[in-house]
């Protein structure tokens, strides 16, 4: 259930999405140790992008969300924010800003989030997914 949404340029090669993809898939399993990763990727034209009120002032900086439970140490959150930093810094080389990229991490306790119909802190599996990050 951790979920990563990418707002960046368009222009991402096929093989640098699919590699980023997969890196930041492995980065969100180690880091909370449950399955159902989900990764979307929203790409903007320069033309539909301001920063600071300016288009295409400068190349996009991208933005990106992680929407997941809590995770349970700093260390656990500082090591994943790199590995996503860098995999995202990777793809995006030479079509967007990558010195500079924003990842905002909105975080749920599990009796705020649902899958299948039921609350994930009734999910055993989350759970115990959730503790064994922890360690």
């Amino acid at each position: 259930m951790p979920t990563f949404i990418i707002e960046g340029p368009q222009g991402l090669r096929s093989e640098a999405r699919t590699k980023m993809m997969g890196e930041i898939a492995s980065a969100l399993e180690e880091a909370y140790h449950i399955p159902d990763v989900r990764i979307f990727l929203r790409e903007h034209a320069p033309a539909n992008v301001a920063q600071d009120g300016r288009i295409e002032a400068e190349p996009v900086r991208p933005v990106c969300f992680v929407e997941a439970p809590r995770l349970p140490g700093l260390d656990a959150r500082r090591s994943l924010i790199e590995k996503l930093n860098d995999a995202v810094a990777r793809a995006f080389a030479g079509i967007a800003n990558t010195d500079d990229i924003l990842i905002l991490c909105n975080e749920y306790p599990l009796e705020l989030a649902g899958a299948g119909g039921r609350l994930q802190s009734e999910n055993l599996d989350v759970v115990a997914a959730l503790k064994d990050a922890a360690e």
